[in-house]
């Protein structure tokens, strides 16, 4: 645990400190977010903070190959390799969007561009677990990537719609993947989850180094170049995870071999996915192009109703923990257990959400006003 634990300081720790050059170097650029009808801020604010992120996470992972218990990952195996050069592919694509701004069948392509090298190096879907172990023929398992990828990339971009509300959900989302990938790797000893303990501590790190910064009222935000990559990250632990650690060599009993391993990347990825999907069928529906922008988010629906902006990413935090949580606890504790915990939680969120305060039009906006003296 201490050497997980080096390298989410270390991603944490240079993306914190990688920020405010970063944040520099987009007014330098002229990448700055305008104000627009369908955002909630009412600021400009600069956007090229996922640059600092990807700097988290080289400090994470070159950490990880002088430590003894990553030897796996880079001792022979060309994973890393694989993970780096679709990280790479997916900052440049966000660089080049946040600065000019891609169309959407543009970014696609570089999405599944991304996530096409990924899979011809290794990180690829080999098996899924149903029925035991379902083996996946090459082509298959390299389509099956792709499209696990590129909606990860797209559920997180989605969700990044308020003041830290995309980096907070992927730090929870990513520390509850830690929590089992880690007891596969460590506990069990199965060492093709050391990669997805490793990539999901990263995670965890690079969303706390880079929180400080972009909470509310932001002073960066993460751009594309943030939110794609912290998607490609999640997918990959997933995949890593899920598409290539086979359930049957998994111990029986509370660990749930068979179920879990599907279960638990989309609980951790739920809200994301169900704002994703909401989004899609609603413009599909308006005969709109799914990937045009609204103001319909989940998000946006929390500040209707009448929550602050840090309540609302607060409520999301807490969904997104809740429903992560729920799926490690039928891991780890018996199934009634978990069920009646999981029960009384979201008994308490429905409370919280339909409790919206009064809110005064100061509490979301003062705050931003008095950044105007700091823009520029």
């Amino acid at each position: 645990m201490r050497e997980y634990m080096l390298c989410l300081f270390a991603a944490a720790a240079v993306t914190y400190f990688l920020t405010p050059p970063v944040r520099a170097l987009a007014f330098r650029w002229g990448m700055i977010a305008p104000v627009r009808d369908r955002d909630v801020h009412d600021t400009p604010t600069p956007r090229l903070g996922g640059l600092a992120m990807a700097g988290g996470l080289l400090a994470g992972f070159l950490l990880a190959s002088k430590l003894p218990m990553m030897s796996v990952v880079f001792d022979g195996s060309n994973t890393v390799v694989a993970l780096l050069s679709g990280a790479a592919i997916i900052v440049i694509l966000g660089i080049v969007d946040d600065k000019w701004g891609l169309d959407a069948p543009t970014k696609l392509a570089g999405q599944v561009l991304a996530a096409g090298v990924m899979a011809f190096q290794g990180i690829a879907i080999i098996w899924l677990p149903i029925g035991g172990t379902f083996v996946l023929d090459p082509l298959t398992s390299v389509l099956f990537t792709v499209i696990v990828v590129v909606v990860s990339i797209n559920a997180i971009n989605f969700v990044d719609g308020l003041d830290g509300l995309a980096a907070g959900i992927v730090a929870v989302a990513a520390g509850a993947f830690f929590v089992y990938a880690y007891v596969l790797s460590v506990d069990l000893g199965l060492e093709r989850a050391t990669l997805a303990t490793l990539v999901s501590v990263v995670l965890v790190g690079m969303g706390l180094g880079f929180l400080p910064n972009n909470l509310f009222p932001a002073r960066i935000f993460m751009g594309d170049t943030g939110s794609m990559l912290l998607g490609l990250l999640l997918a990959a632990a997933t995949i890593t995870l899920s598409g290539q650690v086979d359930p049957s060599a998994l111990s029986s009993g509370v660990f749930l071999p068979t179920l879990l391993p599907l279960i638990l990347p989309f609980a951790v990825m739920a809200l994301p996915l169900i704002d994703l999907g909401l989004a899609v069928i609603r413009r599909t529906r308006a005969g709109r192009n799914p990937f045009a922008p609204d103001k319909q988010h989940l998000h946006h629906r929390l500040l209707e109703m009448g929550h602050s902006q840090r309540r609302a990413v607060s409520l999301m935090y807490a969904w997104t923990a809740l429903i992560a949580g729920a799926a490690l606890a039928v891991a780890f504790f018996p199934l009634i257990y978990a069920g009646v915990g999981t029960a009384i939680g979201v008994v308490i969120m429905v409370f919280l959400v339909k409790r919206a305060p009064a809110v005064s039009g100061a509490e979301n906006i003062e705050p931003q006003n008095r950044r105007i003296g700091r823009i520029g």
